[in-house]
């Protein structure tokens, strides 16, 4: 029997912390509060999470700022609750490590729909044998099983999501993606899903991986298509 999947939730705004808990639970997550930024980064080490929902604006520290410090110490997926609906908040918010963006108000039943569809995802890729456990493509070496990529021999630090997208399109070479495509594969949640987050994404792997990230080596943009893992 799997365990519970723990959920933990730093929003400020009570009402707000109690529904998402209350929901949670009901659909068989283990789910904690934490009011504020201190006590969630506590919280964070004494539960370690499987995923943190996080609120941007907290009573004593920015949630981007908090965003950073958490992906400092863990991979955990960090799913960002704002009330800023900017392009500006999603694309600083996912920058700094964040795995998804929501804003408010939002539905209960989507943002279940995105954290079961991590979950799925994140399952299906330990599980799948068909797939190698190690790339070695050029100078980078993708390794499954420690969710690691080395560039010429070092780590690039790279979050869950991002380690997800590259290896789907390392993977499956030369093959071309839309977005709608990768948001289904990777973050399996094609109905609910920003194509912006995408590029994003595509943006910040280029600027880990990519010797020269205006001219990808690797993620290659098919205009008006999509994206490709290619080595020519």
């Amino acid at each position: 029997m799997n365990r519970q999947k723990t959920i933990l939730i730093i929003e400020d705004e009570k009402d707000i912390s109690r529904i998402l808990r209350d929901y949670l639970t009901k659909n068989k997550f283990e789910a904690a509060i934490a009011g504020n930024g201190k006590d969630g980064l506590h919280m964070m080490e004494l539960l370690q999470p499987d995923y943190i929902i996080l609120d941007i604006m907290l009573p004593d520290i920015d949630g981007i700022d908090l965003c950073r410090e958490i992906r400092e110490k863990s991979n955990v997926p960090i799913l960002i609750l704002s009330a800023r609906g900017s392009d500006t908040d999603k694309v600083l918010g996912l920058g700094f490590g964040a795995d998804d963006y929501m804003t408010k108000p939002f539905s209960l039943s989507e943002l279940l729909a995105r954290i079961n569809a991590h979950f799925r995802r994140y399952e299906s890729m330990a599980v799948a044998q068909q797939d190698p456990d190690s790339l070695s493509l050029g100078n980078l070496v993708i390794d499954k099983k420690a969710y690691k990529v080395t560039v010429d021999g070092k780590e690039a630090a790279l979050s869950a999501k991002e380690f997800e997208l590259l290896y789907h399109l390392a993977s499956h070479k030369n093959q071309v993606f839309s977005k709608t495509q990768l948001l289904d594969a990777v973050w399996g949640y094609e109905s609910y899903g920003d194509e912006n987050s995408v590029t994003v994404y595509i943006r910040r792997l280029r600027e880990k991986i990519e010797a020269d990230p205006s001219h990808p080596a690797y993620l290659k943009t098919v205009w008006g298509v999509g994206y490709k893992f290619s080595l020519d």
